[in-house]
């Protein structure tokens, strides 16, 4: 009986770390469709016979007509070609059909473990809340892309996007627990309620400066200082309230002001950088669990890696293309460092019952 356990907590656990990889690479799409301005393309919602793309000129035409339309259009993409426009469509199609074929993995994947008895009760309700979660995310999506469906929107609203991009990170951190839970023996998890509050404090401001990752890819704001160290040629920008004709009051000085934004995501990577170095020091010092002090370095050989490439990012900004693909790598690294955290945090438990 127990090797039955074993045996069918370890395929619920390859199940969802598949599905943790899917969603990750949804994430990657995500980011390639906002950086190609490619979200608004289609502009109809349709889960089952959306899958398929137009099949000929005629449609193809069609929906090049509709994506007319709108305003993203009108004002910014009017020189667009049937090809150009076929491009941008590609790669929200793709975006939308990967999130269709996550869908399937995890049905097909689930029909087949209750098949094979290696649902419990006990697994009943995470995997409710896990389907949840999932559809909820679908219609985050569908919201903030049809919020952009008119002639005023140019793109998709910024606030809106790091909605999708935040609920995105939260289906796969829930993901992911529960395969840790599956998968990490009990035997190896260490008691250090500081150092675990610690870590929860620090996910709570890698999910803020994740927050302002996705602002500052909305207002495609590294493009308005491509510069570092400083924002063009300031430590601190002067322009912080205003931006061309517009003045910024209350909090918009903090999330709509493209200059705002870069200066708060560049100073939370120099605070995070240095709060990593103390968890560091404060967890060199815990002499129990393998698995922690494996990898207990992580999160400063990631964090190094990231701000590395935010720099990079930055400084290629006026460079379409690099910025995309340094951009992608940023976000991808981004993830990563989420999941080093919650990894961590797993492993470092409040009591020894908890």
């Amino acid at each position: 009986m127990e090797l039955n356990t074993k045996k069918g907590n370890k395929a619920v656990a390859i199940w969802l770390l598949i599905g943790v990889g899917m969603i990750i690479i949804q994430v990657l799409l995500g980011g390639i469709t906002r950086l190609t301005g490619s979200g608004l393309s289609i502009t109809e919602w349709k889960p089952i016979l959306g899958a398929i793309p137009p099949t000929s000129e005629a449609a193809w035409e069609h929906a090049f007509d509709t994506y007319k339309q709108i305003g993203q259009y009108k004002y910014l993409n009017t020189h667009f070609t049937l090809s150009d426009f076929k491009f941008i469509y590609f790669w929200e199609w793709f975006h939308r059909e990967w999130a269709r074929l996550i869908g399937v993995v995890f049905a097909v994947g689930f029909v087949y473990l209750i098949v094979k008895g290696y649902l419990n009760k006990n697994m009943v309700r995470p995997m409710i809340i896990l389907f949840v979660l999932g559809g909820l995310q679908g219609a985050i999506g569908w919201i903030m892309v049809s919020s952009g469906l008119n002639e005023e929107n140019l793109y998709v609203n910024h606030i809106r996007l790091a909605i999708h991009f935040i609920a995105a990170l939260g289906l796969l951190v829930y993901t992911l627990w529960f395969a840790f839970q599956l998968l990490v023996p009990e035997s190896e998890r260490v008691v250090a309620p500081s150092l675990r509050k610690f870590t929860g404090w620090m996910i709570a401001i890698v999910v803020l400066q994740l927050i302002y990752g996705a602002f500052m890819a909305g207002l495609k704001a590294a493009t308005f200082a491509p510069t570092w160290p400083t924002i063009n040629g300031e430590w601190i920008p002067s322009n912080i309230t205003t931006f061309g004709n517009r003045t910024f009051s209350g909090l918009q000085k903090f999330t709509d002001n493209p200059f705002a934004v870069h200066f708060i995501h560049r100073t939370l990577a120099y605070v995070i950088t240095i709060l990593v170095i103390i968890w560091l020091a404060k967890a060199a010092k815990i002499t129990t669990g393998k698995l922690f002090k494996r990898t207990q370095w992580l999160p400063l050989v990631v964090v190094l890696i990231q701000v590395l490439l935010g720099i990079l990012t930055v400084l290629n900004a006026a460079n379409t293309k690099a910025l995309l693909w340094l951009g992608i790598t940023h976000q991808f690294v981004a993830m990563i460092f989420l999941i080093v955290w919650v990894w961590e945090l797993y492993l470092l438990r409040k009591t020894k019952e908890n």
